[in-house]
C-alpha cells in the first residue's frame, strides 16, 4: 500500500518542481495535459461522485419540494432589497461565471448585484401528467440517471452532463430527436420566475403567454428562472443505431434532408469529416437487442464515439448496433465531442483508457477556471465553438460556407423542427420549418485565420439565410446585426412592460464581444 502512495508522492514532488523551473502558465499553456491529468481529473470525479450522492439523497429524502418555496422566497427578498437600495446597478445570477458550459468569461458577473440562487434538484415527476417539474441549476446527468431509471425521458435531452436545465431554456437546447420534437423549450410547459419587481410568476403557453414564449434565448434578462416543468415520454431500454457513410456532398444533403423528415426515426444525426465524407446516424428506441450486436458505448474503456464512427467511413460499411439509452444521450460526453484530443492527445490510446478512462472528462468548468488569461486568449483566436442553426434547404450552401471561412473538422450536423411561435426565434413565414444545426469545434485550418474577421462573416451568411447563432458562444455582430438575426418584438415590449431596462442588461450587451470589450 505504501508504494503507490510514495510514488505519487515522488511524482507530485516532481511536478511542482518543474512547474517552479518553468513557471505556471508555460505549464497550462504548452503541457496542458499534465495538470489536467494529474489534478482536473481526479478533481471533476470527486465532483460528479458528490452531485450524484446530493442529489440522490434529496430525492429519496422528498427534501427538494419543502425547502423550494423557502428558496424562492430567499430570492424574491434579495430582489426586493436590491430595489430597497436603489437599484444602482443591474442584477445577475450569483452562480461564477466559470461553473457555466460557455467558454465565454462574463465580466459583468463584477459589476453586476449578484442574485443567490441555489436552485438544483428535482421537484417532482408526474408520469399521469408526464411532466417533470425540476430547477433550474439541474443538470442532465441528474435528469437522465432519474428518469431512466424509473422508465421514462424527455424528448429531447441535450448532450453533455453538466448542460443544466435553467442554460438550456434561456440559451437552448438541442439533440438528435429535435427532428421530431424542436429545440429543449418547445418541450417546456410551464416556466416560473421571479421578476424584477420581486414578484412570482408562472407562465404557460395559455397563462402569461407573451412571457412564456419570451423567456427562451433571454439569457436571464427578463426575470430569474426559479423553475421549470416539462414533458417527458416512456423510455426503452436501448437505441438501435444505424450507421450510413456517405460519399459526396450532394448525396450527403440529400439523404440527410431525407432522414430528418421521417418521423418514425426518433434520432438522427451525422458526422460531417471532410466537405464530402460523412456518416450518418439514424436509430429508434427498442426494448429488444439482437446477439452479438449490443454496444455499451459509455463504458469508460470503449474508444471515444466520434472515433468509432469514423472507422465507418474509413472501412465503408454500414452498421447496426444497439446502444443502451443513457449510454447514447451521453455518447459525446467523454470526449467533450471531440475537444478533448486538444487538451489530451493520447485520450483515445486504449492504454489510457483502460488505465485513466474512468475519471474523463475533465469538467468544462474546470478547464475554464484553470485556464488563465493567456491561454483563453490563445483559444479565442486559435479555436472555434460555434453551432449555427440554419434552414435544412440551405444545408449545402452553408457546408461550403464553413469550409471557406473557418475549415474546422468533424463537424456535427443536428436537425431540428421550428415551429412558428412568438419569441426571438422562429421561420422567416408562418409555418414550422426544418432547420439544422451546423457544430463546429475545434482548430480552424483555414489559411490566415483571423477570429473576428472570419466570424463576422460566417454571421453575415447565417443572417442572409434567416438563421441562427447559438448565444453560448463569442458573437462578434454589432447590435443592429443582432437585432436583424433576432426578432426583438415580444422581447422589448416585454422588458418596458416588467421594468427591466433597469434590472437587467439587454441580451445583447450580456452576451456579444462588442458589447462587452
Amino acid at each position: 500500500m505504501m508504494e503507490p502512495a510514495v510514488s505519487l508522492a515522488v511524482c507530485a514532488l516532481l511536478f511542482l518542481l518543474w512547474v517552479r523551473v518553468k513557471g505556471l502558465e508555460f505549464v497550462l499553456i504548452h503541457q496542458r495535459w499534465v495538470f489536467v491529468c494529474l489534478f482536473l481529473l481526479p478533481l471533476s470525479l470527486i465532483f460528479d461522485i458528490y452531485y450524484y450522492v446530493r442529489a440522490w439523497v434529496v430525492f429519496k429524502l422528498s427534501s427538494a419540494p419543502r425547502l423550494h418555496e423557502q428558496r424562492v422566497r430567499d430570492i424574491q427578498k434579495q430582489v426586493r432589497e436590491w430595489k430597497e437600495q436603489g437599484s444602482k446597478t443591474f442584477m445577475c445570477t450569483g452562480r461564477p461565471g466559470w461553473l457555466t458550459v460557455s467558454l465565454r468569461v462574463g465580466k459583468y458577473k463584477k459589476t453586476h448585484k449578484n442574485i443567490m440562487i441555489n436552485l438544483m434538484d428535482i421537484l417532482e415527476v408526474d408520469t399521469k401528467k408526464q411532466i417533470v417539474r425540476v430547477e433550474p441549476l439541474v443538470t442532465m446527468g441528474q435528469v437522465t440517471a432519474l428518469l431512466t431509471s424509473i422508465g421514462w425521458t424527455l424528448p429531447v435531452l441535450p448532450e453533455l452532463d453538466d448542460l443544466t436545465v435553467g442554460g438550456l431554456i434561456m440559451g437552448t437546447g438541442i439533440e438528435s430527436s429535435s427532428h421530431k420534437y424542436g429545440l429543449f423549450q418547445h418541450i417546456c410547459t410551464a416556466y416560473e420566475l421571479v421578476l424584477a419587481d420581486g414578484s412570482f410568476v408562472r407562465c404557460t403557453p395559455s397563462e402569461n403567454s407573451d412571457l412564456f414564449y419570451a423567456v427562451p434565448w433571454s439569457c436571464g434578462t427578463l426575470g430569474f428562472l426559479v423553475a421549470a416543468e416539462i414533458r417527458i415520454i416512456p423510455a426503452k431500454k436501448y437505441v438501435k443505431l444505424r450507421f450510413e457513410p456517405v460519399q459526396g456532398l450532394e448525396a450527403i444533403c440529400a439523404k440527410f434532408t431525407h432522414e430528418s423528415q421521417r418521423q418514425e426515426n426518433h434520432f438522427v444525426e451525422g458526422l460531417l469529416y471532410s466537405l464530402d465524407e460523412a456518416v450518418i446516424m439514424t436509430g429508434v428506441m427498442t426494448d429488444e437487442v439482437e446477439p452479438g450486436k449490443l454496444n455499451s458505448i459509455g463504458n469508460y474503456y470503449k474508444p471515444w464515439f466520434f472515433k468509432h464512427v469514423e472507422n465507418y467511413l474509413k472501412t465503408n460499411r454500414e452498421g447496426l448496433e444497439y446502444i443502451p439509452l443513457r449510454h447514447y444521450y451521453h455518447r459525446h460526453t467523454r470526449s467533450i465531442f471531440w475537444e478533448l484530443q486538444d487538451i489530451i492527445p493520447f485520450g483515445n490510446n486504449p492504454i489510457f483508457r483502460y488505465l485513466f478512462g474512468w475519471m474523463v472528462p475533465p469538467k468544462i468548468s474546470l478547464l475554464k477556471l484553470t485556464q488563465g488569461e493567456t491561454l483563453r486568449k490563445l483559444y479565442e483566436q486559435h479555436h472555434v465553438v460555434q453551432d449555427m442553426l440554419v434552414p435544412m434547404k440551405c444545408l449545402q450552401q452553408a457546408l461550403h460556407t464553413f469550409q471557406n471561412d473557418i475549415h474546422v473538422y468533424p463537424i456535427w450536423l443536428c436537425p431540428f423542427i421550428l415551429p412558428s411561435q412568438p419569441g426571438l426565434v422562429h421561420p422567416k413565414g408562418n409555418e414550422a420549418e426544418l432547420y439544422i444545426d451546423i457544430g463546429a469545434y475545434g482548430e480552424p485550418r483555414v489559411k490566415h485565420f483571423e477570429a473576428r474577421s472570419c466570424m463576422r462573416q460566417l454571421e453575415k451568411f447565417v443572417r442572409s439565410v434567416h438563421g441562427f447563432q447559438m448565444l453560448y458562444a463569442d458573437c462578434y455582430m454589432n447590435r443592429e446585426e443582432f437585432w436583424e438575426m433576432f426578432d426583438g418584438s415580444l422581447y422589448h415590449k416585454l422588458r418596458e412592460k416588467l421594468g427591466c431596462q433597469d434590472a437587467f442588461p439587454e441580451v445583447y450587451d450580456k452576451i456579444c464581444k462588442a458589447a462587452r470589450h
